[in-house]
């Protein structure tokens, strides 16, 4: 019966600190700039200004700088006149997803 109690105060201890706690981030998505996700935090559409993660999406390469797009529609109009959107600095280039 001890064993059982126990368990059942590490799952709420384990519960409360993912929810409200260090592993917060993790389960909300609020991760920002910790470790590995600073690495690549996204950008801005050069279409429409929205700013993009950089899991969410589409992207391309344009003059060999990533692009971030909010959707498919931002993506075809940047595609159909780069160079009225693209952003400062950029030089070579392909498409992905």
């Amino acid at each position: 019966m001890e064993s059982l109690i126990g368990l059942l105060v590490f799952g709420a201890f384990f519960y409360l600190m993912m929810r409200f706690g260090c592993g917060a981030h993790m389960v909300h998505g609020h991760g920002g700039a910790h470790g590995a996700h600073a690495a690549e935090q996204g950008g801005r559409d050069p279409v429409c200004g929205m700013q993009v993660a950089a899991d969410r999406g589409y992207t391309s390469m344009h003059r060999g700088a990533r692009v971030y797009f909010c959707s498919k529609s931002c993506l075809d109009k940047f595609e159909a006149d780069p160079d009225k959107y693209a952003p400062a600095g950029a030089q070579g280039g392909s498409h992905e997803k």
